[in-house]
């Protein structure tokens, strides 16, 4: 007799299991804390978010920079720089090393960009398509303090392939006027 054969003969016994888990002996994978631990974690690009949205997104969150943590604006705005951080950037217009959180955080803090943190105001300047992927917007801003308003650009980019393929993240945003003139908090 064959092996198929001798198979195809030998009655089927179904398997029993060798341990029974009640609910209670199942591991829960996430921790107690884990939905309010992903709220306080900053939030980030997503897919669904055009340039214009993107934008909006990050200006909300500067507005309301020290909700829920200090400086998680800040955080958020980190979160879409397209730069490597490996690599010295233009994202604030000069070439600076802002791999480091900290040094990214402290020019934010700087005179010509704090008007940002924590702002009253903005309207819109301009808006425009440069290519497929790249987008500009111009905005006005008037911060907390009195007589504060300043205008920057943001330079939007969309990723094609890799990790980031189809995400808005931003390439630079430029302050209009010689934002570094009186030295830089690096």
């Amino acid at each position: 007799m064959s092996f198929a054969a001798s198979l195809l003969s030998t009655p089927f016994k179904p398997l029993r299991p060798r341990i029974r888990a009640s609910d209670s002996d199942v591991p829960d994978s996430l921790s107690p804390d884990w939905l309010e631990s992903r709220r306080k974690r900053p939030s980030g690009p997503r897919l669904s978010f055009s340039a214009e949205e993107a934008v909006r997104y990050q200006l909300d969150a500067l507005m309301f920079n020290d909700q829920p943590r200090p400086d998680y604006g800040i955080e958020v705005m980190y979160r879409f720089a397209g730069f490597d951080p490996f690599e010295r950037s233009t994202y604030f217009g000069p070439f600076f090393d802002l791999g480091q959180f900290e040094r990214f955080r402290r020019i934010f803090h700087h005179s010509s960009y704090r008007v940002l943190l924590g702002h009253r105001e903005r309207k819109i300047l301009s808006s425009l398509l440069v290519k497929e992927n790249s987008y500009k917007q111009r905005v006005w801003i008037r911060g907390a303090r009195p007589e504060e308003e300043e205008t920057f650009q943001f330079t939007m980019v969309q990723r094609v392939g890799g990790s980031w393929d189809g995400y808005w993240l931003t390439e630079s945003l430029l302050h209009d006027g010689d934002s570094f003139s009186g030295g830089v908090a690096y």
